[in-house]
This record gives structure tokens, sequence and C-alpha cells, in this order.
């Protein structure tokens, strides 16, 4: 009897766990600011089919989206590409009415926004402007709303390539798991930096310890992704097409290997964009724009290295972006330039993945994923 009696807990905690509803949030750029900019859809669990929520309009460029914890708030990287002009803006999401409401917006001083990250408290708010680069913090309010920003940190050098690297342009912020740094990879200066974070201190950010990783001159480090053991992180270099492993401890990072992705012909600029990891810690998923195309998947081995496992096509043109359900039974791709969207399904055990529904949506660059 007690066999049973376990495995029928095990399936009440899994209906329990996996019975909240799924969303999908969208992020664009909206040449038309009269244009819906922000969209938000229910994923079918079982069949992998997106269904429209809600959506919102008069938000210029809302390129890039960060989800709260509960799913309530959603931050935007607003007016990115918009000359002498760049704020992030916060709204509330009601799945029960199906709306989304505008609340509030700060300038970031910075131009062409192009990622945000909350600190896992959601007290603070980190984005990181490409454009006369910089990273801005801003302090989150408890009904959603962004106040004023209380720190800015501006960089200025460049690196060796006269087309990409002239001068700093920090792509991307994230918190390490422990919550306690910040991880900005720059693709204009060949580097990763690491500034320790204090979430109780108004000045959160502590710029006088901050450090960095060099990377390989010419690569453009533009995201990075920490693994589900906390002690290893992963590089995606935009120009150069590699992947940069890393071990993670105390707010250093020192390089494990570094390998080039698999190309169809040699390109000056790869174009590789997102990288992520399943929530099991066994494969990593990057991708490729430019003539490739593609979603490359990686095995992650015992010792945090990484082993080829397949490159598959996008099914579209410009993979900006993608994201990993929170079950990892799915992978919804975003193809900007093709203006669809593509929901594979993951296969667990092998890491392949299989489309089973598409979607049209013009100009998307970011796809987020909250059970709610």
């Amino acid at each position: 009897m007690k066999k049973p009696f376990l495995l029928l807990l095990a399936l009440i905690s899994f209906h329990i766990t996996y019975s909240q509803n799924s969303y999908v949030f969208f992020g664009s750029y909206t040449p038309d600011k009269s244009a819906e900019g922000i969209y938000i859809y229910q994923l079918d669990t079982i069949k992998g089919k997106l269904s429209k929520i809600t959506s919102i309009s008069n938000i210029s460029n809302p390129s890039y989206l960060s989800i709260s914890n509960e799913g309530q708030f959603i931050y935007a990287c607003t007016e990115s590409k918009t000359p002498n002009a760049g704020s992030v803006s916060s709204f509330k999401f009601d799945p029960q009415n199906k709306s989304l409401t505008f609340l509030n917006s700060q300038k970031t001083n910075g131009e062409n926004p192009v990622y945000l990250s909350l600190d896992h408290t959601g007290k603070w708010l980190v984005d990181a402007n490409y454009t006369g680069s910089s990273i801005s913090i801003f302090p989150i309010a408890e009904d959603g709303k962004i106040n004023p920003i209380v720190q800015h940190i501006p960089f200025t050098e460049g690196s060796i390539n006269p087309e990409r690297q002239k001068s700093s342009h920090v792509h991307s912020v994230f918190f390490s798991p422990d919550n306690n740094y910040i991880i900005s990879p720059d693709l204009g200066t060949d580097k990763i930096r690491i500034f320790p974070f204090d979430n109780n201190k108004k000045e959160p950010l502590d710029i006088s310890n901050s450090n960095f990783v060099k990377s390989t001159p010419g690569s453009g480090p533009r995201h990075f992704a920490f693994h589900p053991n906390k002690k290893w992180g992963y590089s995606i270099e935009e120009i150069a097409g590699a992947i940069s492993s890393y071990t993670f401890e105390k707010g250093q990072l020192n390089l494990i290997e570094r390998i080039k992705i698999q190309s169809k012909k040699e390109s000056k600029d790869f174009g590789s964009a997102e990288i992520l990891i399943s929530s099991d810690g066994k494969f990593l998923y990057v991708s490729n724009r430019g003539i490739e195309n593609s979603i490359s998947i990686y095995g992650i081995q015992k010792n945090g290295t990484l082993k080829s496992v397949a490159t598959q096509s996008s099914l579209g043109n410009h993979p900006r972006n993608f994201a990993i359900s929170p079950s990892g039974k799915f992978l919804i791709v975003a193809n900007m330039n093709s203006e669809n969207v593509i929901v594979f399904k993951r296969n667990p055990k092998t890491g392949l993945l299989k489309k089973v529904s598409e979607l049209k949506l013009k100009n998307i660059s970011c796809v987020k994923i909250k059970n709610i």
C-alpha cells in the first residue's frame, strides 16, 4: 500500500505545481506607436498552442521585458532605438480581467535600453543601455511603479572591431543566484563586468569593488546564463559565435572552456543572441541569427563543459530571443524578421526540439514565460 500512496501524493503535488496558468509575454519594436507593442498569450501546456489574452499599444519600442516574481507586474525597455531617448516602463497585468495597464515610466539617462533584470527580492530594477553605454538602477515601489533612478554608471572604452566596438556597449545585466552580484556582458569592450550588490542600501551597486573578466578580443559578449547548480555560468558571444563556460564563486569568473558554434559559413558577425539552460541543468540552448537562423543545443557535462547535441533551424529569420517554459516542456522562439513565433516541444532526454504550433506576430524581440 505504501508505494501507491506515495505515487498518489506525487501526482497530487505535480497537479498543484502545474495547475497554474502559463502565460507568454511578448515585447516588440513598434515603428508605429499606435500599434500593439506588448502582447500576452496563454500557453496550452498540453498541445503547445497560444491563445491571445490581451495587448497594449501607444508604447514606443517595448523591446525587452522583465516579469515580477508573482507575474503581476511587467517592466519594459521603452523608447529603444529612439534618438536622444530611453526609458523603462511598468505595467500591471490582471489575468482574471484579462487586462494590461500602464503604470509609469522613468528615464534611463542612457540611449537604447536593451535589457532589464529584477533582483530576487523584487525591490530593484537594473537596466542596460546599449548606446551611450551605461547601467541604471531603479527602486521598485510596492504598487509596482518604478521610482526615479538612484545610480547611473557609464562606460566608454571599446575594443578591436572598428564596426561594432568603437565604444562600450553594455548588452545585458543579470543577478547572481545569491542576489549578491550583478553580471554585465559588454559587447563593445569584450568584458563581462561584475559588481557587488546589496539590496538593503540606498545605492545598491558597489562600483569601487567591481571587477571583470576579459573575453577573446572581438568576440562581443552579449548574454549570460547561470546553471541551476549556481556554480557555473555561460556567456554567448554575439560577434564571434562562441560560448565561454566559467566557474563562479564569490564574485569571480574563471574560464573552463571556450567553444565555437557550428557554422554554415564563416562570417565576420555571427549574430548569436540568446542563451538559456533547461531547468534540470542538462541542456544549454543558444540562438543564432544572420545566415544561421538556428538553435544550437548542447549537453552540459559533469565538469561544466559542453558537448554539441544538434543544431536545428529556428524555422524563421532572425531568432533574436527565446524562452523555455517553467516545466521545461516547451521552447518558444521569436523570429523577428520573418514575423513568426514557433512553439517547440522539448524532448527532456535528448534536448531536441519539435515544432507543435506557430503564431504570426510583427517585430517580436522578446519572449518571457510565467506560471501564474
